[in-house]
């Protein structure tokens, strides 16, 4: 599975249910040129365990500003439509797998 572009359309919807890390990017910013292609390899490796997607905060500003995204990359978990974490920068694969990891492992508590 590739990562999702999500949009002010799908994003909602999309977040809902498991997990799912969120890239908050613009195709300008150096940084997210980086962070990228180490969001593309998690999304290979964890296809089955969460769901991997980026917002262009440039094309879907309505939800950069919902989520109060001042500085990209961003990153940010979701677990069953909640926010969990937020992480500013780039940030490695292994630390980004090991937070995801985390979550999945949890399980539903309710």
């Amino acid at each position: 599975m590739d990562v999702i572009s999500l949009t002010k359309n799908s994003f909602h919807k999309q977040i809902e249910h498991g997990v799912t890390l969120v890239d908050f990017y613009a195709t300008w910013c150096g940084p997210c040129k980086i962070q990228l292609p180490i969001v593309e390899e998690i999304a290979k490796e964890l296809k089955s365990e969460a769901t991997i997607a980026k917002v262009d905060i440039d094309a879907e500003s309505d939800i950069a500003s919902e989520y109060d995204v001042k500085s990209i990359p961003t990153l940010m978990i979701f677990k069953d439509g909640y926010k969990l974490e937020t992480f500013v920068g780039v940030q490695s694969k292994a630390f980004l797998k090991q937070k995801i990891n985390e979550y999945t492992a949890i399980g539903d508590t309710c």
